[in-house]
């Protein structure tokens, strides 16, 4: 099917990375019907303050909503896609309801992971608008709070509670934000939680939730941690499920290209997605950033295939906690410490650079202000230029 035939174009999601390729449908001269299937109630929103502004109740919930779609768009919201006939050109809801397409964008994003018992109560995580409107109503009556998973996101929260006044615990069998900052920089943040309070309990053994109907608190191994209220921050599960059936290439994640294919006429983008690296792997990049350019990329392959121009690929995410507000470019590697280009890391403000074989590949800003462009040269653009 050519672009010029597609007529109807079907996005399931309700995330940035949804919105953002139907934005790019139209932006690119599309016309034709588009129709967004959302299973969430709320109209689409960031979930980049989820875990700050909103869990502190200082951002309402309606502050964090994207800006309203295109009248052109037809947004179903409540609708949750149960399956996929890519034979038929046509995407399933759960009410039997059968949608049909001429193009598909998959953008269903993730769900969070749980480490409750079926049947067991008070485990929160934040994954959803209504997640962190809920554990913000809990953690404003608490004095206490457990955090399991030390990454990005259990971070945050554990910042955004000591920022409330509760005593924080996080939980991890891994040191905190390792694998994603490499030591030096890890430690540079562990040190600012510390400061303020936050206790870390390294997990030898398997994490599990105490109590019985209604969590408590953690278990390791023979030991009980407890707190008031307890969050899972343990990663999340691709939205995959709907497609177990389709046919479609599933490698803990659905598999795209460089250019966000699937199949034909069938591309996607966001967090549901992985792409292959050498050696086999296939990866995720869970990033905003990630997710607005793969959307963009999506819409612009549906439309105009080989010869669509793509817009440039950006490793560039960030994270505020505990005092610090960290931009990240490029992919920092493990081990070595940077290259301080100004500031003074004992302030906790910096800008750092790690390189390898002379070149940069990785450059963060920690309250350090400065273009982004600037700091995008110094990491990821810095290794992806010719040699």
């Amino acid at each position: 099917m050519t672009s010029s035939s597609l007529r109807r174009i079907v996005v399931v999601g309700g995330s940035i990375a949804a919105v953002t390729a139907a934005e790019a449908l139209r932006v690119r001269g599309f016309d034709g019907d588009i129709t967004v299937l959302s299973e969430e109630t709320s109209a689409p929103y960031s979930r980049v303050p989820l875990s700050k502004g909103v869990l502190c109740g200082k951002e309402t919930p309606d502050s964090a909503l994207l800006p309203p779609l295109d009248g052109e768009v037809s947004l179903r919201l409540g609708t949750r896609a149960a399956g996929l006939r890519v034979d038929r050109r046509r995407v399933v809801c759960d009410d039997g309801d059968e949608v049909p397409y001429d193009g598909l964008v998959i953008a269903t994003g993730a769900r969070a992971r749980r480490l409750a018992r079926p049947g067991q109560a008070g485990e929160h995580v934040v994954r959803t608008l209504d997640d962190a409107t809920r554990l913000a109503g809990r953690i404003a009556t608490a004095g206490s709070v457990i955090v399991v998973g030390a990454g990005f996101l259990g971070m945050e929260v554990a910042s955004t509670c000591t920022d409330l006044g509760l005593a924080v615990t996080v939980v991890d069998r891994d040191p905190p934000l390792r694998r994603l900052l490499g030591g030096w920089l890890a430690d540079l943040v562990v040190g600012a939680a510390r400061d303020r309070g936050v206790r870390f309990v390294r997990a030898t053994r398997a994490v599990e939730l105490a109590g019985g109907q209604e969590v408590t608190g953690v278990r390791i191994g023979d030991r009980v941690l407890t707190a008031d209220v307890v969050v899972s921050a343990v990663g999340d599960v691709p939205g995959t499920g709907w497609l177990a059936d389709s046919g479609l290439p599933l490698r803990g994640g659905l598999v795209v290209d460089d250019r966000c294919r699937v199949a034909p006429d069938i591309v996607a983008a966001g967090d549901v997605t992985v792409s292959g690296r050498p050696g086999g792997e296939f990866r995720r990049s869970p990033h905003w950033t990630s997710a607005v350019i793969q959307g963009q990329v999506a819409a612009a392959t549906l439309l105009h295939g080989e010869v669509a121009t793509l817009p440039r690929p950006d490793a560039y995410y960030w994270t505020e906690q505990f005092g610090l507000d960290i931009k990240i470019s490029g992919e920092i590697p493990d081990g070595p410490a940077p290259t301080v280009l100004a500031g003074d890391p004992r302030e906790r403000s910096a800008l750092l650079q790690w390189r390898r074989n002379g070149r940069g590949v990785a450059a963060v800003s920690v309250n350090h202000r400065m273009p982004i462009v600037k700091l995008k040269r110094l990491g990821a653009w810095a290794s992806a230029e010719p040699g």
